[in-house]
């Protein structure tokens, strides 16, 4: 889970954030209820209703970080990731980038924004267990 050093390594949370990815919609809904537990109040999940009854289903997840804002958007079973990069709240650089890139990248912010802040590294050593 951690390095030596204390840092979360990168390689488990993103094999932990891209458990049983077989089901990408599935997959999706997993990733947004992780994050949105890891990372209170920095998640926005939206949800859109198919038909008059039918199930909500995961339209768009953005998570919030400090320097970027990675998203995803998912129609029709697809998922368009899109990785921004901000400045002082300003977004700077949108890229679409390939699902893998984009989760490794996450990764890779989330360890980094979990070396700043302790309470990001406990919430996400809970992601891990």
């Amino acid at each position: 889970m951690a390095s030596d050093g204390g840092e979360l390594d990168v390689d488990v949370l993103a094999a932990a954030l891209r458990a049983d990815s077989a089901d990408v919609e599935q997959f999706v809904e997993v990733l947004a209820d992780k994050l949105s537990t890891a990372l209170p109040g920095r998640v926005v999940v939206q949800r859109k209703r198919s038909g008059l009854r039918g199930p909500k289903r995961l339209q768009r997840i953005e998570v919030t970080l400090s320097d970027c804002r990675p998203e995803l958007q998912v129609s029709d079973g697809a998922v368009d990731a899109i990785w921004t990069r901000v400045s002082g709240g300003i977004a700077l650089k949108h890229e679409r980038v390939d699902f893998d890139l984009w989760l490794r990248r996450l990764s890779e912010a989330l360890a980094e924004e979990a070396q700043r802040s302790e309470r990001t590294r406990a919430a996400l050593q809970q992601l891990l267990i």
